[in-house]
């Protein structure tokens, strides 16, 4: 019998398209296939193996969520950014219209972009750090920010700063000004193709990267910023998931991330939070667990404060993982709510 698909929510974009492809049948599947790469019907054929059985609601969950990125595809193509927007603030709504263009303009400055992601930060720092701030900015808002930052550690203090402002502030680019970039770093990032303007940097990508940083670097530039622009650390902060910010999840979601933290890890979190954030994990921890976590607090002497802060970076790793999944919730202020 065909494993159950009991995570629906987990499921990656490969495993939505190979999702497609079944219910699509083997004729219309066939046809598709005619316009794919040998790799990727490879890869999708594996994906489409691998699948398990799937509910009839949340397979038409994933066709429902293809068409509507379908239709968002071709009223950009067609039409424009503008266009697009009137076009599915009809079909489903200011807000859905907003998220859909979010999410397209997303992949495809992604895919405009993709090389520099195959470029190690270590060879993208040594081409991008005599560049001005904003050049630089510009060129990690199109990066993962897990590698914008890792070359956001290695600037000089003032000049991070610079670049962090940079992107925050940033809300679009002209091909123009993009053209420019490509001509200056025409050895590094060739190739660039821009139709249209498209959202790139802000405050949301701002954040994702201050949530790679080490600890002490993100301590580091929200000092400096808390100085320069306290407003903007702010807007920042309040993007971001810290460490600190356990203390004020549910229980329920504190219980699923337990679940998936290495003990030690764990320990070693603790050895450098805050009561708040201690009493909050303590207190959602079973009986026996508990007290194994308290017997190793008790003999773990002489933690390195780069050992805790790294155990603390690996557990708001699983809680954005989990968020990302719609496992948890994380309030992020404002007009967050739950309806319980």
């Amino acid at each position: 019998m065909a494993k159950t698909q009991n995570t629906e929510q987990a499921l990656n974009m490969a495993q939505k398209a190979a999702t497609v492809i079944v219910a699509l049948g083997s004729d219309k599947a066939s046809k598709v296939y005619q316009y794919m790469k040998p790799e990727e019907i490879e890869q999708l054929t594996i994906e489409v193996a691998k699948l398990g059985h799937l509910s009839p609601e949340y397979t038409e969950h994933v066709l429902d969520e293809f068409y509507q990125m379908c239709l968002t595809n071709k009223a950009i193509t067609e039409g424009g950014m503008e266009y697009a927007r009137s076009v599915l603030e009809k079909a489903f709504g200011e807000q859905e219209a907003q998220h859909l263009l979010s999410k397209v303009t997303k992949a495809l400055t992604n895919r405009s972009f993709s090389f520099l992601n195959k470029t190690d930060a270590k060879t993208m720092f040594s081409t991008l750090q005599h560049e001005r701030a904003q050049t630089i900015a510009l060129v990690l808002s199109y990066v993962e920010p897990d590698k914008a930052a890792a070359v956001l550690e290695e600037l000089p203090p003032d000049k991070k700063l610079r670049v962090v402002e940079s992107i925050a502030r940033m809300e679009s680019a002209s091909p123009q000004a993009v053209k420019m970039i490509e001509d200056e770093l025409q050895k590094k990032f060739s190739n660039i193709v821009v139709t249209e303007n498209v959202q790139v940097g802000g405050v949301d990508h701002i954040a994702a990267i201050m949530n790679n940083l080490e600890r002490s670097s993100e301590k580091a530039v929200f000092d400096g910023l808390e100085f320069r622009n306290k407003d903007l650390a702010e807007e920042i902060r309040k993007r971001m998931f810290v460490f600190e910010d356990i203390a004020n999840m549910d229980d329920r979601s504190v219980q699923r991330v337990l679940r998936d933290c290495d003990s030690r890890d764990i320990v070693l979190a603790l050895k450098g939070s805050n009561k708040e954030v201690a009493n909050k994990l303590l207190s959602n921890m079973s009986s026996r667990m508990r007290q194994n976590i308290e017997e190793d607090l008790e003999i773990t002497t002489n933690v390195r404060i780069r050992d805790a802060e790294e155990a603390q970076q690996r557990i708001v790793g699983i809680i954005r993982d989990l968020e990302e999944k719609n496992e948890i919730i994380i309030l992020k202020g404002g007009k967050d709510e739950i309806i319980v």
